[in-house]
């Protein structure tokens, strides 16, 4: 039997990052483009107070977890699952607006 290693990288966390990337997938909003610009070179601090004044928006939130993450502390686990959280409801939130649509434009 293998054993798991619990040591937590830079490279492990950038591949769990990447991966919430992916799900958030490209902004639709300028909002989400300030974001992620600001995320993608580090601004950090940019990105949670777009997170903290924009509340009910689950793609900012998720990316204003992620930079805690890349400090590699003993809450980078819990970091990552919230971020992890916030880009599935976000995604939800998507499908859920795109299937109202095309209800409502089915039934009109």
């Amino acid at each position: 039997m293998q054993a798991t290693s619990t040591e937590i990288t830079l490279e492990k966390v950038n591949q769990a990052v990447n991966a919430i990337l992916e799900v958030l997938g490209t902004p639709e909003t300028e909002l989400h483009q300030k974001a992620l610009t600001a995320f993608q070179s580090g601004d950090h601090q940019t990105v949670k107070r777009l997170a903290s004044t924009n509340l009910s928006d689950y793609y900012v939130k998720s990316l204003g977890y992620l930079g805690g993450a890349l400090k590699l502390t003993v809450n980078t686990d819990t970091i990552l699952a919230e971020s992890a959280r916030s880009a599935a409801d976000f995604t939800k939130e998507k499908a859920l607006k795109q299937l109202g649509d095309a209800i409502s434009a089915a039934l009109d």
